[in-house]
This record gives structure tokens, C-alpha cells and sequence, in this order.
């Protein structure tokens, strides 16, 4: 598992011990970043992502990597993530990791552009997440959800579908929040 690109390109992260984490490729990583350029432009430095069921944190930190102001990940076990997020010593001030359930953890300060979240796949864990972090996001935040490619994801009051694709066993679905 690298970073696939951006500041810190080539970096090797620690792959999961864990066999409940399970990273999104970097074929999709790295498509999702050309949607996100396309949608958001070139530049994200004035962005902030919020990664729910971050697992090995990997999603985040290549945010991070291709310029993201902030990112904040969110897991109930950060065991994975927390030992990339030592690999990156120089971004700690742009990285806040939050070890909660989605159900019990509290509302940020700070709301988010993006969200990006990868649930352990058909147990429905998407649609009570973006339910309850309709309070965190801006106006207009861009949530990209991946499920496993046959799972139905019902989008939640407030969410517009944008896109919606695949790749391998993964679908990505695209939707718009609006407060």
C-alpha cells in the first residue's frame, strides 16, 4: 500500500493486520481523485475531509498528500491508521484522528467539504453514517461512499445522487449534501 500521489508520493504505508480493514484500491483511489479535480479543481488546499471507517487511514492521508487542508478519519479502531498517521510527522497539525463508533461520536468543531467513507460492506453502516453527519458538512459537501458492488445504498434526506460507478467489487457512489 503507497500513496499514489501528490507531496508525498511513493510513500509506503503500513498495510492493515487487521483482516475486517479492507483499503480501496489504488485504481479507485486514484480515480477518485480525478473526479474530485474535476469537480472541486486542481487546487485543495482550502478543503477539508472528513474519512469515516478509515481504517488504515490510507484514503485520508493521500488527501492529505495531494493537498488537502485538513483531514480528520474516524474509526472505532484506529490501530491501523494511527500507525501511517506516525509516518507522516510533519502534517500533525492537519491530522486529527477521532476513535469513536459513528453512532457515539461527537460533532466537530469544524464542518467538512468532503466525506469519504468505506463500511464494512452490507451491513448498512452507510446510511446511518451519512444520517448522522449531516451536521458536520458544509453546504454543497461532496460525500463519496463505496459499498460493495451488488449493496443498496439509499441516500438519506438532504443527499443528491451526483455519479455512481464501479470498480472491481466496489461501487463508489457520488452525492451532493445540501443543508
Amino acid at each position: 500500500m503507497r500513496i499514489i500521489g501528490g507531496k508525498y508520493r511513493g510513500k509506503k504505508l503500513v498495510s492493515p493486520q487487521s483482516n475486517n480493514v479492507r483499503p480501496t484500491s489504488d485504481k479507485a483511489r486514484e480515480a477518485l481523485f480525478n473526479i474530485l479535480r474535476n469537480r472541486l479543481g486542481s487546487d485543495f488546499a482550502s478543503y477539508k475531509l472528513l474519512d469515516v471507517f478509515s481504517g488504515s487511514g490510507a484514503f485520508a492521508l493521500e488527501a492529505l498528500s495531494q493537498g488537502f487542508a485538513e483531514v480528520t478519519m474516524l474509526d472505532i479502531d484506529t490501530t491501523d491508521l494511527q500507525k501511517n498517521v506516525k509516518l507522516f510527522p510533519l502534517e500533525k497539525n492537519n491530522i486529527k484522528v477521532i476513535k469513536a463508533d459513528i453512532n457515539s461520536a461527537i460533532c466537530p468543531l469544524d464542518k467538512f467539504d468532503v466525506v469519504f467513507m468505506d463500511a464494512p460492506y452490507n451491513k448498512g453502516l452507510s446510511e446511518i453514517a451519512l444520517q448522522k453527519i449531516k451536521p458536520w458538512l458544509k453546504d454543497k459537501a461532496l460525500c463519496i461512499v463505496e459499498v460493495e458492488k451488488n449493496e443498496p445504498c439509499p441516500l438519506p434526506e438532504g443527499y443528491v445522487l451526483v455519479d455512481e460507478r464501479r470498480y472491481g467489487l466496489a461501487k463508489i457512489i457520488l452525492a451532493e449534501f445540501t443543508c
